[in-house]
């Protein structure tokens, strides 16, 4: 064995500082022989929290988007499912951040995640950071061969600001230097508040915060309140009353430009109601009726209008839709029914049902496993949509003609596979309801076989009002003289400017800024979000 490398200390100082050196050495030995130990420790256990946090985040997932079978209980709701939902990934993140940094500089770096690129449109603000100068580069010729570019987000605080409005005022004197009557000053630009503090800018920025944001007014008192800005909600709600009075034409007009279309879709879902004079709360209901063309080639633009009721009467249907002829596409709801039987004449509605309604109540069954007919039935409806997916877009003509070779015998498959159970079932059982449903629909759900203008499904409607129930959690009505029919009138206009793929901030700013200015009522279709022009 060879002798050690080292030489001893020759006195009795040097050999003690030696031997405290020797054990201080062997310390931090065992010390990082521990730390390394309890990395590992922490690095096993983390891992199993990500693991574990990571599968009830994709249950989450599928409870928040899957179909209304998939969902948890009514008890936990969409924004609960967000707060669930945002909560594990930031504890996710905080795990591998730990870890991160428990591996030290030294640690092989995970390759960075591909991401998209900014949109073209984002300000671009260029960092240039040059090295340092070393004193041995003095004298040398520096030549560039490269470089490494970087784009991260940023973002500038919105801030108030106040918009100084001078106009001076002049005389005149003639040659000879006498005054001339009057005085001449440029007349005040006209503002949707008249003699008030916002320009119209502020109350497109505070309408669609709260009607398409779902932020309440109290809630931008508060952060307005940061910047030292003193706006009440009371005069914000004032001046909403103002905004949707200046708005109601242009609410009014997309519902007209819906009727004229071939098919509207319709929808209607609960809002929550303080009773007038009682404090209680009760039900009211929000309307809404959509016109997409775009599936079946036409070239229109999408549209949705809300109309907010106190009743879900058929009455108010009626009264929506007076003097629509054509194809009305809806859910099971039987005062559509009622409403088509009252038009009964030769240009009479012709109601379209909504397959996916049908697909809910049989999935309920399939899901649970508790239904071999059931779960044939959903397997045998997901051939209906792969057709769908490849029609979308096509004209009517071609979409009826796929339709009636690939789709009506699976359709009659699919009805008669019902109408063969029946009888066998208990005719209490939710699969026989579920069956007689589907069958005293039929005539409805047959449609779409035979007009291409028809869609298998009314989701284009639910996909316009999901925003609506979203928002209504922070939101109580008065009934509908009250905030309801504020709502109902800007969320028309605010939805129907993003379905047409339009910023609504920029797009209300610009029509409140032309109604302001005396824009006439007779070119009113000039203000729609589709023909809107930055």
């Amino acid at each position: 064995m060879a002798a050690p490398d080292f030489t001893l200390p020759d006195s009795i100082e040097a050999l003690r500082a030696f031997a405290l050196a020797m054990a201080e050495k062997a310390a931090r030995a065992d010390a990082l022989e521990t730390e390394v130990a309890d990395l590992k420790s922490l690095n096993s256990a983390a891992d199993a929290r990500i693991e574990r946090l990571t599968l009830i985040l994709k249950a989450y997932e599928r409870a928040r988007f899957g179909r209304r079978s998939e969902k948890l209980g009514a008890a936990v709701d969409d924004e609960q499912h967000a707060f669930v939902f945002d909560e594990i990934a930031t504890g996710i993140a905080d795990l591998e951040a730990k870890i991160e940094k428990g591996r030290g500089a030294g640690a092989a770096k995970r390759a960075p995640r591909p991401r998209k690129s900014f949109p073209a449109h984002l300000e671009r603000v260029e960092v240039v950071i040059e090295p340092e100068d070393r004193p041995e580069d003095v004298g040398k010729t520096k030549l560039k061969i490269g470089e490494d570019v970087s784009e991260r987000l940023d973002v500038t605080p919105a801030k108030f600001r106040v918009i100084v409005t001078c106009r001076p005022k002049y005389a005149f004197k003639d040659k000879d230097g006498n005054n001339e009557d009057g005085v001449v000053q440029a007349p005040a630009p006209a503002h949707i508040i008249e003699g008030g503090i916002p320009t119209e800018a502020l109350l497109a920025q505070v309408a669609v915060s709260k009607y398409a944001d779902g932020l309440p007014l109290y809630r931008q008192e508060a952060i307005y309140a940061r910047d030292k800005v003193e706006i009440s909600r009371a005069v914000m709600a004032q001046w909403m009353g103002k905004v949707v009075f200046e708005l109601e034409i242009l609410a009014d007009y997309v519902l007209t430009q819906i009727k004229q279309g071939d098919r509207i879709f319709a929808d209607e879902t609960t809002l929550p109601t303080l009773a007038p004079g009682t404090g209680a709360v009760k039900k009211a209901w929000l309307w809404a009726y959509a016109r997409d063309d775009r599936p079946f080639g036409g070239k229109g633009p999408p549209m949705v209008v809300y109309r907010f009721e106190d009743s879900r009467a058929g009455d108010c249907i009626a009264r929506h839709l007076d003097g629509y002829k054509g194809i009305l596409q809806v859910d099971g709801y039987g005062a559509y029914t009622s409403l088509v039987k009252a038009n009964q004449s030769n240009d009479k509605l012709l109601l379209a049902g909504c397959w996916s309604h049908v697909r809910r109540r049989f999935y309920e069954l399939h899901a649970a496993g508790k239904s071999p007919v059931a779960s044939q039935a959903v397997e045998r409806m997901a051939k209906l949509w792969e057709v769908e997916s490849d029609v979308r877009g096509q004209v009517p003509e071609l979409r009826a003609a796929a339709r009636q070779a690939r789709t009506a015998p699976l359709v009659a498959d699919l009805f008669k596979l019902w109408q063969d159970t029946l009888p066998r079932i208990s005719g209490k059982s939710k699969l026989a309801e579920d069956i007689r449903y589907a069958l005293s629909r039929r005539e409805n759900l047959e449609r779409f076989l035979f007009d291409g203008r028809i869609e298998i499904d009314s989701n284009i409607v639910e996909r316009a009002i999901r925003p609506q129930t979203i928002t209504r959690k922070n939101a109580l009505f008065a009934g509908s003289d009250g905030g309801g029919r504020t709502w109902a009138t800007i969320a028309t206009l605010l939805q129907t400017a993003k379905m047409n793929e339009v910023d609504p901030v920029a797009w209300l700013t610009q029509t409140l800024t032309r109604i302001a200015n005396g824009w006439p009522n007779s070119d009113v279709d000039a203000l729609m979000p589709w023909n809107y022009i930055e």
